[in-house]
């Protein structure tokens, strides 16, 4: 445009951010907010925004986090059966890989669970750490943002974490989610 802000500016302002509404062990909530990368991702990231939203019917609100590992990842997403066996995407049951764009470089990325190739419903997990050896497996879609609240309630989600790969120490209860 004649200010010279072009597309970069438009992408900004298209930017998919979305949130979650955590309790840790009953506690009052606290939020932890995601930027979604929709332009490298649309339809996973519109499958993730749709189950925050609620707007397909169903989504993630009122579901718990099944798995955490604590200096590995938190999984959720289950809202079906909640032990990480069920879930279903805005698409149906599943749906296909977009592709691998996006590696899991550092904590707090947002990926896609699966149960192999082409098998994407609704769980999903968040990093602690680099997870290379989940390069080209799992879709990374987004990230939780760098603000303060955001990085305490990912330490608190990891503080709860079952050392034997297993359910969190503390149940863990998305009590709202939404876009902004």
């Amino acid at each position: 445009d004649a200010l010279g802000g072009g597309a970069s500016d438009s992408r900004v302002l298209s930017m998919v951010r979305c949130y979650f509404d955590l309790s840790l062990g009953g506690a009052p909530a606290k939020r932890i907010t995601f930027t979604l990368y929709d332009d490298k991702l649309p339809r996973t990231v519109e499958n993730f925004r749709q189950l925050c939203t609620g707007e397909a019917g169903f989504g993630y609100k009122g579901s718990k986090f099944h798995r955490v590992i604590s200096g590995f990842m938190a999984q959720g997403g289950d809202f079906t059966s909640g032990d990480g066996r069920g879930g279903k995407s805005i698409y149906g049951r599943t749906f296909p890989d977009e592709g691998f764009p996006v590696k899991h470089t550092k904590r707090g990325m947002l990926s896609m669970a699966n149960a192999g190739p082409n098998t994407n419903g609704s769980q999903f997990f968040l990093t602690f750490t680099p997870t290379p050896h989940l390069d080209g497996r799992h879709m990374v879609f987004g990230e939780a943002e760098g603000d303060a609240t955001s990085q305490s309630v990912l330490d608190a989600v990891e503080a709860v974490g079952n050392p034997r790969d297993g359910p969190p120490l503390k149940s863990i209860t998305v009590v709202d989610c939404g876009q902004l």
